[in-house]
C-alpha cells in the first residue's frame, strides 16, 4: 500500500490545533513552506462530511500557484478529519489521496497529531510527502508558539 505517516507532539491544546486545521485564518498561518505563502482569502472550508475544501499557495517570487482541492469524508470535532485530495486539474480523476488527521489530547496542554496519507501516487512521491508535511508542521509549530 502506498502511504505516509507522520506523528508529532505540539505544545498546544487540541482545541488550538483544531482551529488551525479548520479555519481559513488558522490554515493560512501554517499550510505552506517558503517561498510559498497561503493567503487566507485563498482558503475555502466547508467543514462537514461531503463538504469541499481548497487552498491555493502563491509563490512569493513569480506568483505561480499551487492549488489543493478535495472534500471532507469524516469530521469528528476536535479529534479527527478525513479528507480526499483530488486532482485540481481533473476533479473526475479517480486516483485520489486519502488524508487522515488525528488529534489526541495528552491532558497536559500538549497534543499528539498524526497525519496519514494513502493513495495512488508513485512510490517515490511518499518520502517527498513526509518531507513536505514536516515542513508544514514546522510552520504550524512556529505559529502555535506565537
Amino acid at each position: 500500500m502506498k502511504e505516509a505517516t507522520i506523528t508529532r507532539t505540539f505544545d498546544a491544546p487540541r482545541e488550538r490545533l483544531w482551529e488551525a486545521f479548520t479555519t481559513p485564518q488558522g490554515l493560512a498561518a501554517w499550510f505552506y513552506t517558503p517561498p510559498y505563502t497561503l493567503p487566507a482569502e485563498r482558503v475555502t472550508i466547508e467543514l462537514r462530511p461531503g463538504g469541499a475544501f481548497g487552498a491555493t499557495m502563491v509563490h512569493t517570487g513569480d506568483g505561480s500557484e499551487l492549488p489543493f482541492r478535495g472534500r471532507y469524508v469524516e469530521v469528528e470535532e476536535p479529534a479527527r478529519i478525513v479528507q480526499v485530495l483530488e486532482n485540481p486539474a481533473d476533479p473526475d480523476d479517480p486516483a485520489t489521496e486519502t488524508l487522515t488527521y488525528t488529534l489526541v489530547d495528552l491532558e497536559d496542554g500538549r497534543t499528539e497529531a498524526t497525519y496519514h496519507q494513502v493513495g495512488h501516487l508513485p512510490d517515490e512521491q511518499y518520502p517527498l510527502i513526509v518531507q513536505g508535511v514536516n515542513g508544514f508542521w514546522d510552520q504550524l509549530e512556529a505559529h502555535l508558539g506565537r
